[in-house]
């Protein structure tokens, strides 16, 4: 789960999250692909940036962005 921290962040901030979430990211990862693996690790759906008006992923603290 987010813990009220700023998702969409700099490449860098995400591997970082990433790391901490026992994540290895890979060169010329995508920052989409990078996102979905967070959310998984998380315990939401790989979803990001596929949302069309309604997400249901409530928990997830990249849901905002990803309705916009």
């Amino acid at each position: 789960l987010c813990e009220n921290v700023v998702c969409i962040g700099s490449v860098k901030e995400l591997k970082e999250k990433a790391k901490n979430l026992g994540i290895k990211s890979k060169i010329g990862m995508k920052k989409t692909d990078l996102i979905r693996s967070i959310q998984t690790a998380e315990g939401n759906f790989p979803c990001f940036s596929t949302a069309r008006d309604y997400c249901g992923q409530t928990s997830c603290c990249w849901r905002e962005d990803c309705l916009r």
